[in-house]
C-alpha cells in the first residue's frame, strides 16, 4: 500500500470512538484478559510498537533496554493502579506518549540512554496505571499483570523487528513514526 494511503487509513482508524482501550466496559480478570488488553486499544498498540521502533534508533546494540525498562515500569504503574494510588492525567499521558514516541521515531531522535529510559519509563507508568485501575477487586491480579506484560513484550518485539526492517528505508521508518504521531494526536484530542 502506498504510504499516503496507509497514513490516511491509519489516521481514520485512530479517530474511531473505540481507539482508547480504557472503556471500563469489559470484564478484566486473568491472564487472557490481560494479554488481550493491549491489542484492543490503538493507544497501547501504537505506543508498544513505537517503543520497539525507537529502540532500534536509540540503542541499536542494546535494543532490549527500552522495552525491558518499559515493561518493568509498566508493572510498577499497574501495581500503583491496583493499590488505588491515583495518577493524574493518565489517559492524557497515554495519548501524549503515542504522539511523542511517533515524533521521536519520525525524527530518528537519538537521546542519551538515560534520557530515553526516563522518558519511556514515564510513558510506561501511565500505561501500567491504566491497566492496574481496570483490574476488578476479585480478579487474579498477578495473572492479569503477567498477561499484559507478556503482550507488551510481544508488541515491543514487533516494533524492534519492524524497525530493523524499516531503518534501512528512512522514508518508510520516518513515515511510520509520523503516522503514529498523527494517530496519537487524534487520540490526544479524544482524551482532552
Amino acid at each position: 500500500m502506498h504510504p499516503v494511503r496507509w497514513f490516511g487509513t491509519a489516521s481514520l482508524l485512530a479517530l474511531s470512538p473505540v481507539a482508547l482501550a480504557h472503556t471500563g466496559m469489559h470484564p478484566v480478570a486473568g491472564f487472557v484478559s490481560g494479554f488481550s488488553h493491549p491489542f484492543f486499544g490503538t493507544d497501547h498498540l501504537l505506543a508498544m510498537i513505537a517503543v520497539g521502533l525507537w529502540a532500534v534508533t536509540v540503542a541499536p546494540r542494546r535494543v532490549w533496554l527500552l522495552p525491558l525498562a518499559f515493561m518493568a515500569v509498566m508493572g510498577l504503574g499497574g501495581w500503583l493502579g491496583t493499590a488505588g494510588i491515583p495518577l493524574a492525567y493518565t489517559e492524557t499521558g497515554i495519548a501524549a506518549s503515542v504522539v511523542l514516541l511517533g515524533l521521536l521515531v519520525a525524527g530518528k531522535v537519538r537521546l542519551s540512554q538515560f534520557t530515553a529510559l526516563s522518558l519511556v519509563g514515564l510513558f510506561a507508568l501511565f500505561h501500567g496505571h491504566a491497566h492496574g485501575t481496570e483490574i476488578s477487586a476479585d480478579a487474579e491480579r498477578w495473572t492479569y499483570a503477567a498477561g499484559f506484560i507478556t503482550a507488551t513484550g510481544l508488541l515491543h518485539l514487533v516494533g524492534v523487528i519492524l524497525g530493523g526492517w524499516l531503518l534501512p528505508k528512512p522514508a518508510w521508518y520516518r513515515g511510520c513514526g509520523a503516522a503514529m504521531g498523527a494517530m496519537g494526536l487524534a487520540l490526544l484530542t479524544q482524551a482532552l
